[in-house]
C-alpha cells in the first residue's frame, strides 16, 4: 500500500455539511469520502492505494479534479484497489456532486 497527499489552497466552493461516501472498495474499485473541514479554504486529498509507483498519475488526476471542483474546507480520503484514471475522476465527481447538492 502507498498514502500520497495533496492539498490545494484557495478553493472557491465550501463543503456541505454532511460527509459524502462514494463507491466501494473492491477489485479495481475505490471509494471515495469528502467530509467538511475547517482548512482555510484548502481542500486535503488521501489516497491509500494498492498500485504503487503511479504517484505522478495521481498528481494529474487530483490537479484536474481541483481544476474543475475548486472545493474548499473539504477534507477527502481515497480508499483505492487499482481503479483507473477514469473510475478515479468518475467517484471523484459523483462525490463532489452530491457534497455540493443545492449549491449554485
Amino acid at each position: 500500500m502507498e498514502t500520497l497527499t495533496f492539498r490545494f489552497e484557495n478553493g472557491s466552493r465550501r463543503n456541505g455539511a454532511q460527509p459524502q461516501l462514494v463507491g466501494v472498495v473492491s477489485s479495481g474499485n475505490l471509494e471515495v469520502l469528502i467530509e467538511p473541514a475547517a482548512l482555510n479554504g484548502a481542500c486535503e486529498i488521501e489516497v491509500k492505494t494498492a498500485a504503487v509507483g503511479f504517484g505522478a498519475i495521481w498528481q494529474a488526476v487530483m490537479q484536474d479534479f481541483h481544476a474543475r471542483w475548486p472545493l474548499a474546507d473539504a477534507r477527502i480520503s481515497i480508499n483505492d484497489m487499482g481503479a483507473t484514471p477514469a473510475v478515479v475522476s468518475l467517484r471523484l465527481d459523483q462525490a463532489a456532486e452530491s457534497a455540493l447538492q443545492g449549491q449554485p
